[in-house]
């Protein structure tokens, strides 16, 4: 069993910053892909972000250029680095972990983009 703690969310402007952390439970972190997905109110959750065991990523289109996803393996944390934040990205963001054929969800964390 992986487990999977969030921390970072909160209260920001547009055009503001936040950088969200995941750590994760397992002395194999290294092996595991790592993701961030988000939900707002009345929608689907969606990806934002991914991260490979090999440190390939991929994004959203709506978050291109502004988010970064990284790993730390020596700390079992992948990070969330959101830059030029809009209102639109107010939402839920759950971290995300799969390995050999299992996924594993943290508990969310909330992110605000408003004035």
């Amino acid at each position: 069993q992986v487990q999977l703690v969030e921390s970072g969310g909160g209260l920001v402007q547009p055009g503001g910053s936040l950088r969200l952390s995941c750590a994760a439970s397992g002395s194999i972190f290294r092996f595991y892909a790592m993701g961030w997905y988000r939900q707002a109110p009345g929608k689907q959750r969606e990806l934002v972000a991914a991260i490979t065991s090999g440190g390939s990523t991929n994004y959203a289109d709506s978050v291109k250029g502004r988010f970064t996803i990284s790993r730390g393996n020596a700390k079992n944390t992948v990070y969330l680095q959101m830059n030029s934040l809009k209102p639109e990205d107010t939402a839920v963001y759950y971290c995300n972990a799969e390995y050999s054929a299992s996924i594993y969800w943290g508990q969310g964390t909330q992110v605000t983009v408003s004035s």
